[in-house]
């Protein structure tokens, strides 16, 4: 490719992350009790599009980018056809949508084993992903670009991976919006539960440029999650994060498909979520820096209808109203 042809692309790309990413933050500055939903585990869950659509959702992550590390980068978007997906993320950020990019996932084909591996981790993610211009990575989404990169980093990482490296080199690309009134590359963090965090997510964490921690109060393996624990439980451990770091946003992450809402069930499915909005949701509103409710994943949300009734819940519970 010219010399011309390059820089043209670049000039593209940065111009579409310039708008669309201005539409999305302005849409989300300064509100919290919002519902953001992971989407990709199910090729039957619908479109991006599509979940955009439906009006539920104030984010929506994309997930996974599942395999990195070693100079190997691949996606896994679970059947979904990359084709269109490009566009999607621009229809649901002309809405006023965020869309991000969730790494990692529960497999074992992603680390970060040296500074060299986050920063080359890191370029691929910006010039595959975000802003980046360089023509010999490809854009599976094409000209579109994500607004951020969530980490969704299991507990198999070795306690030695530099994600708080991959954390900074990933912040550093905002130092290229020289004129910028606010981030283009933004970053969330989605956690286990269990407080204090695994080692390479608690460093991670302690460089302070997470706006946002979605904590996994789901899934059989912690004993704190919503299913298997109760609510003191959980709020107990809400307590820990919530405190621990007062300037992120934490959301309360919950899985549709242990809501106890049968698939398909006849409305109103309230009824059988007496519990989350009576005892739980008025537990968590109650730290100063709770952001909302993040539902995995958008396949079980769409055959239980669980977010149809949480979406009001998220911001207004039984004790009240969150600004």
């Amino acid at each position: 490719m010219s010399s011309f042809g390059r820089n043209s692309w670049c000039i593209l790309v940065l111009a579409s992350v310039l708008l669309l990413s201005c539409l999305a933050e302005t849409a989300v500055a300064n509100r919290t009790g919002e519902l953001t939903v992971f989407w990709g585990r199910n090729k039957e869950e619908g479109t991006l599009r599509e979940a955009c659509d439906t009006g539920l959702y104030n984010t929506v992550i994309i997930s996974f980018y599942s395999v990195f590390g070693h100079g190997r980068y691949a996606l896994d978007l679970s059947g979904h056809p990359l084709d269109g997906v490009g566009a999607d993320i621009k229809h649901c950020q002309s809405q006023g949508i965020p869309v991000f990019l969730s790494i990692g996932g529960g497999g074992n084909h992603y680390s970060i084993p040296s500074s060299a591996s986050a920063e080359a981790v890191a370029d691929n993610l910006w010039n595959a992903f975000l802003g980046g211009g360089n023509s010999d990575v490809p854009r599976p989404f094409g000209d579109a670009a994500v607004n951020g990169i969530d980490f969704y980093i299991d507990d198999h990482s070795a306690p030695g991976d530099h994600y708080d490296e991959l954390a900074r080199r990933l912040d550093y690309f905002n130092s290229m919006y020289y004129h910028a009134t606010t981030k283009y590359v933004r970053l969330t963090a989605t956690p286990r539960c269990a407080f204090p965090p695994d080692d390479p997510m608690a460093r991670a964490l302690r460089t302070g440029l997470f706006e946002r921690i979605h904590v996994r109060f789901y899934g059989d393996a912690d004993k704190c999650s919503y299913k298997n624990g109760d609510v003191s439980g959980v709020v107990d451990q809400w307590s820990k994060w919530t405190a621990r770091y007062p300037k992120s946003q934490l959301y309360v992450g919950l899985a549709a498909a242990e809501s106890g809402v049968p698939d398909h069930a006849p409305p109103p499915v309230e009824v059988y979520l007496k519990y989350l909005y009576y005892d739980l949701l008025p537990k968590v509103q109650k730290a100063p820096n709770y952001g909302g409710v993040m539902v995995w994943n958008r396949f079980t949300d769409n055959r239980t209808g669980y977010s149809g009734a949480v979406k009001g819940w998220a911001a207004c519970s039984y004790a009240g109203c969150v600004n």
